[in-house]
């Protein structure tokens, strides 16, 4: 058994953040597995050779400037396939959901990596469709799992499911991220047999993985959103090591808004 780390990062454009990348996946840091979202690039465009240089394996479902999932990996996924794979989504939104999920498999390990909608507004039609999303993901793992299985679920999850999870909670009770029926909605996600790994190692406030654009030195003063989920079942808790943000990256020069989340786990891989 060896130490396994895997992450997931929101790079808002994996061009834009190739050098960050770069640093990154050469570092001694470099996790086994890294789960990306918001890619924000076409398949023909995927910086496939970019990633090979770099000792990883690339599986990726794009679009141009909006969404996109990618796994990337230092072993060869054993399969992959992209979407929900419940045959609902509407014709209009039938490449952006595939572009939404990957779900990966390593020998007996399963990685789902899901990008959520974020809702817009409470008043907005994507609301309601996000909420619906965190339903279509819980029927997937019901679907295609069990409990007792290996089940690692990453992503940007647009979610902070407590009051620690967010700076001045009081000011965002109605915002997507934040309200009441979002939190409820991904909590029962969570019952299907997830636990928060993060929470297990980093049980403190000021734990955040993104850090808006928007609000002035909102990093330096640690203004932020923990949105950013490694949720596993029970057969990788056990084995779980450790789990934490690599806060450094949103520091660096163009950085996305977030950052990477990691967790370690003692096993094969």
């Amino acid at each position: 058994m060896s130490l396994v780390n895997i992450g997931t990062f929101n790079v808002n454009s994996v061009k834009s953040r190739m050098p960050i990348l770069e640093r990154y996946l050469k570092s001694v840091e470099a996790p086994d597995i890294l789960c990306l979202q918001e890619t924000k690039c076409q398949d023909a465009d995927f910086p496939v050779d970019f990633f090979k240089k770099l000792g990883y394996k690339c599986a990726y479902k794009g679009m141009k400037s909006y969404n996109g999932v990618a796994i990337v990996s230092k072993k060869a996924p054993d399969s992959v396939s992209f979407g929900l794979g419940d045959g609902e989504a509407e014709p209009a939104r039938a490449e952006s959901e595939l572009a939404r999920v990957a779900v990966a498999r390593f020998g007996d390990l399963n990685i789902v990596n899901t990008y959520i909608p974020q809702g817009k507004e409470i008043d907005n039609p994507d609301f309601p469709y996000k909420l619906r999303f965190f339903e279509r993901v819980r029927a997937l793992f019901e679907r295609e799992f069990k409990p007792s299985d290996k089940v690692l679920w990453l992503g940007d999850l647009n979610v902070a499911p407590t009051d620690i999870d967010v700076t001045n909670p009081k000011t965002k009770k109605d915002h997507v991220c934040f309200t009441q029926a979002v939190k409820d909605t991904y909590e029962n996600v969570l019952t299907w047999g997830f636990t928060d790994i993060f929470r297990k190692f980093r049980p403190n406030e000021g734990e955040f993985s993104f850090w808006d654009y928007r609000v002035k030195n909102s990093l330096e003063r640690n203004i932020g959103w923990r949105i950013d989920h490694i949720l596993g079942t029970a057969p990788l808790v056990e084995v779980s090591q450790d789990a934490w943000v690599v806060r450094e990256l949103r520091a660096m020069e163009r950085p996305s808004d977030h950052t990477a989340v990691v967790g370690s786990f003692k096993m094969q891989l």
